[in-house]
């Protein structure tokens, strides 16, 4: 036994109560009852409304159990039934700390609710055990009980908040868990929507994915948006988190993005928020190149990659006057090329690029004319070798 059961068991011993105050005490149990809730009506804004109806019997009955509870504690009664009532008035306790999670109020709400009934309680209990000659060294460890009693019930409530707020939390998550499978698979709008109202989040204009390591998840959510889903249950992505963020687009995407900063994040592009599995497959691809930070800065890499097979077919054919020369002169002549084509033909510009001296360039491109001749004029054969010398040109 700790030393604060030890100090509450011998103040039972010195309170203990004769039967006809108990029952003088337990006759004024509905009315102090009334008199508690009325005060934490006048006294505490959020449970203004809460005790009207069904809900204000509910709660006086149960304010009147843990009276009871009590009045059995320091009564005469011996044995394990005398134990009864407290323990219900305790259970009672949790239960409504569980219902307060429900009800929207918080512990402050609650503590402020318990600190009234002490007061109001200990006003009423006094005054009776007065009127019925309780001496001052009964009163004492009388009031020291009192107020013992009501520090474990609000306490059993506390815990009983908590625990529901733990569960409460583990069940959203759950549940937008669950919208996000629903949104990357493609469910039907009417299966999404359903999601969403269960999950209790309201659907925004725009969702944009971010893709970050499952250890920064954490602490990258706490500056994002409020309303973002987490999941890291995604099998692709093993050893990430994907979240998905409402209303990061236009100038939001700047808020987004310095959020993430320093961080080994990808950030797909907004999307309608039904249609957020674009900006996931974006995301995707990207991780899959080895890219990071705004996919919006990978476009070309991007787009030129979309269809390797095409890319490859593309580059066979108009590289192919390359194809007869030594490998390092074929190398050196399509670095001139590509260069030439950014440059649109600047000489100086070239050489400053490639470490070359100019006439080395006016050499090379020689070159490049006897192969490729009139196709260097032709604007389609141009887009054609820019792009077959993109994806070279960015991973160069």
């Amino acid at each position: 036994m700790s030393g604060r059961d030890t100090r509450r068991s011998q103040s039972v011993g010195s309170a203990l109560l004769p039967p006809a105050t108990v029952a003088a005490i337990r006759g004024e149990l509905a009315a102090v009852a009334d008199d508690v809730v009325d005060q934490i009506i006048r006294e505490v804004p959020p449970y203004e409304d809460a005790f009207s109806g069904p809900m204000g019997r509910t709660i006086r009955g149960a304010v009147q159990v843990a009276l009871g509870g009590f009045l059995s504690l320091v009564s005469d009664r011996r044995g394990p039934d005398a134990l009864a009532p407290r323990a219900s008035a305790v259970d009672g306790a949790y239960q409504l700390g569980r219902g307060e999670v429900r009800s929207g109020r918080t512990t402050d709400a609650l503590l402020s609710a318990y600190r009234i009934g002490a007061r109001v309680s200990w006003q009423h209990l006094s005054a009776k055990a007065v009127e019925q000659g309780i001496d001052p060294a009964t009163m004492a460890s009388f009031a020291e009980l009192v107020f013992a009693y009501i520090d474990e019930l609000s306490a059993a409530s506390v815990a009983g908040h908590r625990d529901e707020s733990a569960s409460e939390g583990r069940i959203r998550q759950r549940m937008s868990e669950r919208l996000a499978r629903h949104l990357l698979a493609g469910a039907p709008e009417a299966t999404v929507l359903a999601s969403a109202e269960r999950a209790e989040w309201s659907p925004p204009t725009t969702l944009t994915v971010v893709i970050v390591p499952e250890y920064q998840a954490g602490t990258v959510l706490q500056t994002l948006r409020r309303g973002t889903l987490l999941t890291t249950d995604v099998p692709e992505l093993d050893g990430a988190a994907l979240m998905m963020v409402p209303d990061a687009h236009d100038r939001r995407r700047a808020t987004l993005l310095r959020a993430v900063r320093d961080r080994d994040a990808l950030v797909g592009p907004a999307r309608p928020w039904l249609d957020v599995r674009a900006s996931y497959d974006r995301a995707l691809r990207a991780r899959a190149l080895g890219l990071s930070g705004d996919t919006e800065l990978h476009l070309p890499r991007l787009v030129l990659t979309a269809d390797p097979d095409a890319l490859a077919d593309l580059r066979s054919v108009v590289l192919a006057p390359l194809d007869e020369l030594r490998p390092a002169t074929a190398a050196k002549l399509r670095q001139t090329l590509r260069a030439w084509l950014l440059h649109q033909g600047r000489r100086d510009d070239m050489a400053a690029a490639l470490f070359v001296h100019p006439q080395t360039v006016r050499y090379r491109m020689t070159q490049l004319r006897d192969l490729f001749g009139d196709r260097l004029d032709d604007p389609d054969s141009v887009l054609a070798l820019t792009l077959a010398l993109g994806v070279e040109e960015e991973s160069g």
